[in-house]
Order: structure tokens, then C-alpha cells, then sequence
């Protein structure tokens, strides 16, 4: 089992691009990381996240343990994201992180997420998610390996 980003949204920018594709070739098993981009919504406001939300759950089988970034989502340090995920992979369930669109998900992805983790109470551009998203999963190997990367 791996991890797995579902964003909405174009291609990685070439910037974005550079940075993930660092991080992850330093990945190993359980924390194998790949990225599903889905199409943004033509549409605006309650439509588009309704469209995006529906396009986002047809992608999640039901045993997978999905982790939603939303900035009214759970504060956490490094280690505690470790040890957030490390539990599912321990038990061979895969983890899709989902980052939603400009307009964020509906009440569907909320229900069925198992945890709800934000960044930061600031809203980011959605490239520069990815990227931050790509070390922390990272560093949250290495912190699970018990490797020297992270320093408390």
C-alpha cells in the first residue's frame, strides 16, 4: 500500500515539478508516493466543489484512510503526521490525500474523511500545497524510519 495525492487543478508547475520530483524519489515503501491531478470544474461556486467533490470520491475505494487538507482542519506537528499515517500503511491500507479545488469540497469529502489535517489557518495557492505537502510526507517517513532528517 502507498500514498497517494488527488489534487484538482492543472499540471505541476515546472517550479512545483522540480521540488516534488526531489522528494519523491527519496520515498520508500510504505510511503511509495504518486499523484492523481483531476480536472477543475468549468462551472463556479456550490456547483464546481459539488462536481469536484463527486469526482473526488469516485476515485477513493471505501478501505482506503483519507486524510483531507482543509485550513479548518487539525493543527499537527511533523511527528504526529507520522504517526497519522504510519497507522493505515502499519495495516495495509492505502492513503489518498486529497487537496481540493479554489472552492474547496463539499460536505461528502468531509464525511467520509478519516482525518482532516491543516497546514496552517493561512490559505496557500494550491502549487505551493503540493510541494509543502511532498516534504512533509517525507519528512514524515524519515521521522517514521527514525532517520535524522527531522530535528526536534
Amino acid at each position: 500500500m502507498a500514498l497517494r495525492i488527488l489534487a484538482i487543478g492543472k499540471k505541476h508547475e515546472a517550479w512545483v515539478a522540480e521540488g516534488i520530483g526531489r522528494y519523491g524519489k527519496r520515498m520508500k515503501k510504505p510511503f511509495d508516493l504518486s499523484w492523481q491531478l483531476l480536472p477543475h470544474s468549468s462551472r463556479e461556486g456550490d456547483a464546481a466543489r459539488s462536481e469536484e467533490s463527486a469526482r473526488i470520491l469516485s476515485k477513493v475505494p471505501a478501505q482506503e484512510y483519507l486524510v483531507l487538507l482543509d485550513e479548518r482542519g487539525s493543527n499537527i506537528d511533523s511527528p504526529t503526521l507520522a504517526r497519522t499515517l504510519r497507522a493505515p500503511l502499519d495495516t495495509s491500507r492505502g492513503v489518498s490525500l486529497v487537496i481540493g479545488g479554489a472552492y474547496g469540497v463539499d460536505a461528502s469529502v468531509h464525511a467520509r474523511a478519516d482525518f482532516v489535517w491543516s497546514l496552517s489557518r493561512l490559505v496557500f495557492p494550491h502549487q505551493l500545497v503540493r510541494l509543502i505537502v511532498a516534504e512533509q510526507l517525507y519528512r514524515a517517513q524519515e521521522i517514521a524510519a527514525g532517520r535524522p532528517y527531522h530535528h526536534e
